[in-house]
């Protein structure tokens, strides 16, 4: 009797010592993915946004959706969209946009979202060279409140059982080629 506790108990403490080791050596990370297709099908439903910025001076307006291309830089969403750039009520003109974003995640709402989008180029032949720069902070402040509510990835409660798990057990996130990889542990 004496002897089966003793061995019980130590068989728990190497049980719990091994799953310790397990979880700290990544054993029982899992990962699941979702793509730059999934992505952008979200994308797509957001639709359109205008922002005027300067008491009118500087009006913003995106044309379609953004593409979203996963991975290129390595661990970052590139941003690609024709906007309209309008000077102090002039007519509009079109630019070419091409920036970069993060991923994170909200626990609260368990959606994923593009974060801090930022304005690599801006280019448009009738914006003067030494206009581009407000050009790109007004288009790197749109991209920023288009896409500061609006989750470009929901985990759902009544998806796969892999989503089921994510919505608790998510440790962190990392952007490759063509996909998201959200990476699932207990600890």
């Amino acid at each position: 009797m004496k002897m089966t506790l003793t061995l019980k108990s130590a068989l728990t403490a190497w049980a719990l010592i091994g799953s310790t080791l397990a979880w700290s050596a990544g054993f029982l990370e899992k990962e699941i993915y979702f793509s730059e297709a999934d992505i952008q099908a979200q994308v797509e439903k957001s639709g359109t946004i205008q922002k005027s910025y300067g008491n009118g001076m500087v009006v913003v307006s995106l044309i379609e959706p953004p593409k979203i291309i996963l991975g290129t830089p390595a661990d970052k969403a590139t941003l690609l969209a024709r906007i309209n750039v309008s000077w102090l009520g002039s007519p509009p003109v079109p630019v070419a946009f091409e920036g970069t974003s993060g991923v994170r995640y909200d626990d609260n709402t368990k959606g994923f979202y593009l974060d801090k989008p930022a304005a690599n180029s801006v280019q448009s032949m009738a914006i003067p060279r030494e206009a581009e720069p407000i050009a790109r902070q007004a288009i790197t402040q749109m991209m920023t409140a288009y896409f500061r509510n609006k989750p470009v990835y929901v985990l759902r409660e009544d998806g796969s059982a892999q989503e089921k798990a994510a919505r608790w057990l998510l440790r962190s996130i990392r952007i490759e080629p063509g996909r998201v990889a959200a990476i699932l542990s207990p600890v």
